[in-house]
């Protein structure tokens, strides 16, 4: 199931690339969205917004995870289409380590100071408890996330998208089941729908890597490619961590955000869950093409595929605007609707606030998706830290923005929905700026 992308029509390749890929996102976001449809109706406004809140937090953790394997995954592309697979194998044994241990250090860590986490979050006290329920047994997967991560991004390197599909999607649907059995039949509640997402978590992560492992002999690590020299795992730290610090770094600033909200109370935390679940699915396709984007932009990197780069970039820049386009008019004219689906009768408030949040959102969504192109040609080229800086301006400006006049009365919770669309402009601004000031100096005849 290898695929080279140095060859072949690129619409056709990017596409049949990135189409799996966006599948399986669009079946895990699916996923999340019946676990909090599950939760709402069948526990209430309270329960939805703690799974809301506990989910952003975990977002945020993961993060850090995916983020060190999608820069590891960068080099895994490069070497692969630079056919040098004494380094490519390296690299790969080099950011398991690494990536291993730092995913057993912050399960750790979190669990130990999980209390004054919820505190720092501005936990209302009336969800406190329940937060702590979900949380506890929730964090349980962060071994399993990193797991499934990682083997879906060396699969993905080498042009194998259709796996991984294969395991997110079959547990995707498994974690719905669970919820079910565990929520509706078993009456375990908000621990219940903890219990299927971990055990779900186990199963995706502990899959791909026994595949990777017996169907990808050629990937299997050996004794000579199990060494450790200055240069490779410089080499590793500067792309795992750079990539790791602007997903961290995006979900932070998320994170904060979330913090804010919490401060409304529990109408707007349940109207900005169901809003981001919906705007998440939204967008989500831009942002895996923008993923597939980043390692089609690297396997043509190392096999010096130039002209392919040039080509990629016009033909990538056309499908997401178009996608996005479509997608805004969409959301934002069904709006009421969407929220509706997450709320019981009476609800009136969560669902207007709700749609609120959606339309500020929703008419604005080609710039997350001239966002997403940005931040994966940069890792594309080697340029991580210019995703990096992105990603600091469009987080910036949402935290600064929505904390400075959030506070306002005459403002309040448009203050945050505002800021969000208003820091995506400001990033793509900023990279195609760059890109066109430096292109000679930095990526030389590539644009």
């Amino acid at each position: 199931m290898k695929k080279d992308l140095t060859e072949g029509n690129i619409i056709k390749v990017m596409l049949l690339f990135a189409a799996p890929m966006i599948l399986g996102n669009m079946l895990q976001q699916f996923y999340n969205i019946t676990d909090t449809l599950i939760v709402g109706r069948a526990l209430g406004t309270g329960a939805l917004a703690a799974v809301g809140s506990a989910y952003t937090l975990m977002t945020f953790l993961t993060s850090i995870l995916i983020g060190l394997c999608m820069g590891s995954g960068a080099s895994f592309s490069y070497y692969f289409g630079k056919k040098d697979n004494f380094r490519l194998k390296n690299t790969m044994f080099l950011s398991f380590i690494l990536i291993g241990v730092i995913a057993l250090v912050l399960n750790g860590l979190v669990m130990f100071y999980l209390e004054e986490i919820l505190v720092f979050l501005r936990t209302p006290q009336e969800l406190m408890e329940m937060m702590k329920e979900y949380t506890q047994i929730v964090f349980m997967g962060i071994f399993f996330v990193f797991l499934y991560n990682y083997f879906a991004y060396v699969l993905r390197a080498i042009g194998n998208s259709v796996v991984p599909l294969y395991f997110l999607g079959s547990t995707a649907l498994l974690n719905v089941v669970l919820d079910l059995i565990f929520v509706i039949n078993f009456k375990w509640e908000i621990e219940g729908a903890a219990l299927a997402t971990v055990i779900s978590q186990a199963i995706s992560g502990l899959g791909i890597a026994c595949y990777t492992w017996l169907k990808e002999p050629g990937l299997r690590f050996h004794k000579e490619e199990m060494v450790f020299s200055v240069k490779a795992v410089t080499e590793v730290v500067h792309r795992s961590f750079t990539a790791s610090v602007q997903q961290s770094v995006m979900n932070f600033g998320i994170l904060m955000v979330q913090g804010l909200v919490n401060s409304f109370g529990p109408v707007v935390m349940a109207a900005f869950t169901a809003g981001v679940k919906i705007d998440t699915l939204a967008y989500m396709p831009a942002q895996e093409f923008g993923n597939a984007f980043s390692l089609f932009i690297s396997q043509n990197f190392g096999g010096g595929r130039n002209d392919r780069i040039r080509q990629g970039m016009k033909e990538a820049v056309k499908i997401s605007m178009l996608f996005c386009i479509v997608i805004s008019f969409l959301v934002f004219w069904g709006a009421r609707y969407l929220i509706a689906i997450f709320v019981g009768p009476g609800s009136e408030d969560i669902i207007n606030t709700g749609a609120q949040y959606l339309q500020v959102e929703g008419i604005f969504y080609c710039g997350i998706g001239v966002l997403f192109l940005l931040y994966g040609f940069y890792r594309g080229v080697n340029r991580p830290g210019m995703s990096l800086l992105l990603t600091i301006i469009s987080l910036g400006t949402r935290v600064i923005l929505a904390y400075s006049l959030a506070p306002v009365e005459s403002i309040g919770v448009l203050a945050i929905w505002w800021a969000i669309p208003i820091g995506w402009f400001l990033a793509d601004m900023t990279g195609i700026l760059y890109m066109f000031l430096q292109k000679k100096k930095i990526f030389g005849d590539i644009i």
